[in-house]
């Protein structure tokens, strides 16, 4: 549909019919590419046959040099209608096979299953194929002009001879040309998938070379000749003549070896600039880009190879997407870029533990599947806010979570990172989440961070005393209004903006330890009560 007739159509008032116009069904639309296929490629063989045919005749009658009898021999109506006859037979004999090469390979437009490699041999050999029975036409007309001046002048048959010849080689490969860019919506669908296996392929060279011969080489080679007929037979022409000859067929030299020349490097540059334009986009970021297939050359292969590449990359980056969010993106670009092995090393980390108060009754007095809804909201408010403060969750725990700063990258002022992520934890839970209530305990130091586990199944953690000290503060933050207790060191780490939003406890004995710790909570979220710190 043209862009003058959808601004018609929108002009239109609205209804079904209109509706149906502008929106027309799978059917037609596919039903319509293929006859505009058909359309372009028939109308192109045919023009293509009947200005190759012209054009004999009127190089035959106004630029080869011959004796003026035989130019009026050319130009008796006997020999004008022989020539006609010609293109109207020939060209629909041309046409019409053109047609059934088209046929199997049109219809692929339509939707349906995968093509197969015979199907994607079948597209891209049917230029050649028109090409072939397009030479054998141009080729049985040539010897048949042969045949026919013969008994006129054998001079004279020859030189009809070769100029027929030349036209023909120029046409049929100017028809390829036509057909293998009149194909490209078919070559586009049915190389989706790929380029068949064991498929012999063109190259550049071959095409370029072929796109000379076309425009130049054959009209050099008819000035070749025409020079080589003027010195054996030097009283068959004039000076004058041979001068026409020259300038004539210099001329078409100039003029259609700069179109073919035009069409072989637009065969090669468009592709190229899709490809262009895709390496672009992937360097942006988007690995979402496809380019489409339709070149039967080694400009093809590299289509298809750069559809693998960015499938490739989409993959990893899938993988590395699931990757990471099992075991956190820090560790999945750690273990990507510099490998995974066993082992760790010890490392000054801060560390968060988040725990479900009352999470046991919750599971024996609500539905599974709300409980699991609830801790889904639960855990992505954590994980939000983590990711949010340069954290990283190391695992989850049933009802709990476990987030590190420092490991396995370090961390500038990891202290204030984690203080500031457990005042806005706490609020955020308390605001979005008022099902439940969580405790959060803060702890710092010492731990072992690395890969703990075989060879065959591993996982990265922390191991160390922090670790222990920040569950062990999460009992403690349930009986606090706040809801969250962190280590007093962390507090006097901490930078000034965040520190002041803390206030000491009295210190506590912890399970499991001998010495009592420091302390602190936070004091200016919403749901505190003042009267935890002391004032």
């Amino acid at each position: 549909m043209t862009r003058a007739t959808r601004r018609l159509l929108r002009r239109l008032p609205t209804t079904a019919l209109s509706r149906r116009l502008s929106n027309p069904p799978d059917w037609f639309r596919h039903l319509a590419a293929q006859w505009q296929v058909r359309a372009a490629l028939g109308a192109g063989l045919s023009l293509s046959n009947a200005i190759g045919i012209a054009v004999v005749y009127l190089l035959s009658i106004l630029v080869i040099p011959m004796p003026e009898a035989d130019r009026d021999f050319l130009l008796e109506l006997s020999n004008i209608l022989l020539a006609a006859a010609y293109v109207v037979v020939f060209g629909s004999i041309g046409t019409f096979q053109a047609w059934r090469v088209l046929h199997p390979v049109v219809i692929m437009l339509r939707p349906g299953d995968e093509p197969s490699d015979q199907d994607r041999r079948d597209v891209l050999a049917a230029p050649r194929r028109i090409f072939l029975f397009q030479g054998l036409l141009w080729g049985v007309a040539s010897v048949l002009i042969l045949l026919q001046f013969t008994r006129y002048s054998f001079d004279l048959a020859f030189s009809i001879f070769l100029v027929v010849a030349l036209a023909g080689w120029t046409t049929t490969s100017l028809t390829y040309l036509l057909s293998e860019r009149a194909l490209r919506p078919v070559a586009r669908r049915v190389l989706q998938g790929g380029f068949p296996e064991r498929m012999w392929v063109r190259s550049v060279a071959s095409r370029t070379m072929f796109a000379w011969a076309l425009g130049t080489g054959a009209t050099v080679l008819g000035i070749v000749f025409t020079g080589a007929i003027a010195l054996i037979d030097r009283g068959a022409t004039t000076v004058p003549q041979l001068s026409v000859t020259v300038i004539v067929l210099g001329g078409i030299v100039l003029l259609v070896g700069g179109m073919s020349s035009l069409v072989a490097a637009q065969a090669s540059s468009e592709p190229i600039a899709s490809l262009r334009d895709a390496v672009a986009r992937v360097e942006e970021g988007d690995l979402d880009v496809k380019v489409p297939i339709y070149d039967s050359t080694e400009i093809g292969l590299l289509q298809a190879g750069f559809n693998r590449m960015v499938q490739g990359l989409r993959e990893r980056e899938e993988m590395r997407d699931i990757f990471g969010r099992h075991v956190g993106t820090d560790v999945a670009r750690a273990a990507l870029e510099g490998g995974a092995k066993l082992g760790g090393e010890v490392r000054e980390v801060a560390v968060l533990f988040v725990d479900i108060v009352g999470s046991t009754g919750l599971a024996e007095n609500e539905d599974p599947e709300q409980v699991v809804g609830l801790l889904n909201r639960f855990f992505e408010v954590v994980i939000d806010v983590v990711h949010e403060h340069d954290g990283w969750i190391n695992k989850f725990a049933g009802d709990a979570a476990l987030a590190i700063w420092g490991a396995p990258s370090g961390q500038d002022d990891q202290s204030t990172s984690a203080l500031r992520a457990a005042r806005v934890l706490t609020t955020r839970l308390v605001e979005e989440i008022p099902e439940l209530s969580a405790g959060i305990g803060v702890s710092c130091g010492r731990v072992l961070a690395g890969n703990v586990g075989a060879a065959e199944r591993f996982e990265y953690t922390v191991i160390g005393d922090p670790v222990n000290e920040a569950a062990r503060l999460t009992d403690e933050a349930k009986k606090v209004s706040s809801l969250v207790v962190a280590n007093q060191q962390l507090v006097l780490d901490a930078a000034d903006d965040e520190a002041r939003h803390w206030c000491e406890l009295d210190p506590l004995k912890l399970r499991g330890r001998s010495q009592e710790t420091r302390v602190a909570t936070v004091k200016d979220v919403p749901h505190a009560d003042e009267d935890d710190c002391d004032s």
